[in-house]
């Protein structure tokens, strides 16, 4: 890590998730316990075991230009629409080029453009294939058209982490203004994976949760009967900024980005590290990255995704080197788990926690699972304490990777 104590802060927020077209839309329904999981409608519904998830809420060729959204994959929609949305909020920042830099990833990448590219491919020959098929299917091409659009020299980045990419890719922003790279760096993580093709083989390492006949109740982390996880799709985005450069723009300041925390499992490719040693030392190095200590961290948004293998070792992770005080959440109980863009929306929820100064509630939790001694938010929401404090926001992905990034109140 970086020893330039630069000071980077968040001045923009944009998504497009299953509770929401835009970030007040998407809070206000998680503030009200709302899920965004839904039955599956598609003809192919009847081919996959699982027959719900939880797409967007507003599609996005109800938001983008039909030549527009024509050239781009699902996924990088999903991105620009978010991204346009933070840099809008963030008041469209005036910054040299060679100042501002992109960090946006998927843990998938363009996998329905691959596979209907390759579905016309077969049926009616190359000829019709569309030219822009290699940049809609590349998982660098949200990075691309991001950062095309607003003119950023200083490098455009895509991480891919499985499902840690987008707070990967956050912390991998904050390095690029720490280390004086950049002055403005959007970040985050984009995913349209339902597919029946990614449904089925999820299913097949029994991953997904299959209960078909209630939707909306499927997505339970911590609950002794969750069965695991829902697919989601959608897109979250921040800006981020060098503190000195926002206060010299007058910029409205949501939160500092204090801190990020690395560790790889090197267990399994797909199963955590059952102790959660993994898990323990990202947080161990987001808090002496950050500077904050256990008593700093007052809320944690859980990866916890409703399977059974993770979601409670979190939990004890959390108590072992944070403590039993944070309000703990876990949001994917309403909006499904967007792989790689689970990090990014859930980065933004974090800093919407902090700035709003109250915790969503986890949904769908009747029996708490034995082992979880935290403090999880339920039923209704909770209030934040005053003063400064600080949150993190947990992400994990296939491949051992664990990724904590801290965000502190200003």
């Amino acid at each position: 890590m970086s020893t330039d104590r630069v000071r980077v802060v968040v001045t923009g927020l944009g998504v497009t998730t299953p509770l929401g077209g835009d970030v007040d839309s998407t809070w206000s329904a998680l503030l009200a316990g709302k899920s965004g999981v839904r039955p599956l409608t598609e003809e192919w519904v009847d081919s996959v075991p699982v027959k719900f998830a939880a797409r967007v809420a507003v599609e996005p060729t109800e938001v983008l230009p039909r030549p527009e959204s024509r050239r781009l994959d699902r996924a990088e929609q999903f991105a620009l629409i978010a991204a346009r949305q933070a840099w809008q909020d963030a008041g469209t920042p005036k910054v040299a080029p060679d100042r501002l830099g992109v960090v946006v990833g998927s843990g998938i990448g363009g996998i329905t453009t691959i596979l209907n590219a390759y579905d016309l491919f077969k049926e009616k020959g190359w000829q019709r294939l569309s030219p822009f098929t290699v940049p809609m299917l590349m998982p660098n091409g949200s990075a691309g058209w991001i950062g095309i659009e607003i003119g950023a020299t200083a490098g455009v980045h895509a991480t891919v982490s499985a499902c840690a990419t987008g707070a990967e890719s956050i912390g991998y922003a904050m390095e690029m203004i720490r280390s004086g790279r950049a002055d403005v760096v959007v970040a985050g993580g984009t995913e349209a994976a339902i597919h029946p093709l990614n449904i089925a083989s999820f299913a097949a390492m029994r991953a997904m949760s299959t209960r078909n006949d209630d939707p909306q109740r499927a997505s339970r982390p911590w609950d002794r009967g969750r069965d695991g996880f829902v697919l989601g799709e959608g897109a979250g985005i921040i800006v981020l900024e060098s503190e000195e450069h926002a206060l010299a723009r007058g910029a409205r300041i949501y939160a500092e980005a204090a801190g990020v925390g690395y560790s790889a499992d090197a267990h399994h490719i797909a199963q955590p590290e059952p102790t959660g040693a993994g898990i323990r030392s990202a947080a161990r190095r987001v808090l002496e990255d950050s500077g904050l200590t256990g008593e700093d961290i007052r809320h944690v948004n859980a990866h916890a995704t409703s399977t059974p293998a993770g979601d409670v070792v979190e939990t004890v992770a959390i108590q072992e080197i944070i403590g039993d005080h944070p309000i703990v959440t876990a949001t994917k109980s309403m909006t499904g788990h967007l792989l790689g863009g689970a990090g990014g929306i859930e980065s933004v929820f974090t800093i919407k926690a902090l700035y709003d100064r109250v915790v969503p509630p986890t949904v769908n939790l009747d029996d708490l699972d034995d082992g979880v001694e935290v403090d999880i938010v339920q039923g209704e929401p909770r209030k934040l304490p005053d003063g400064q404090i600080a949150a993190i926001n947990n992400s994990f992905g296939f491949g051992g990777h664990n990724v904590a990034v801290a965000f502190a109140s200003v």
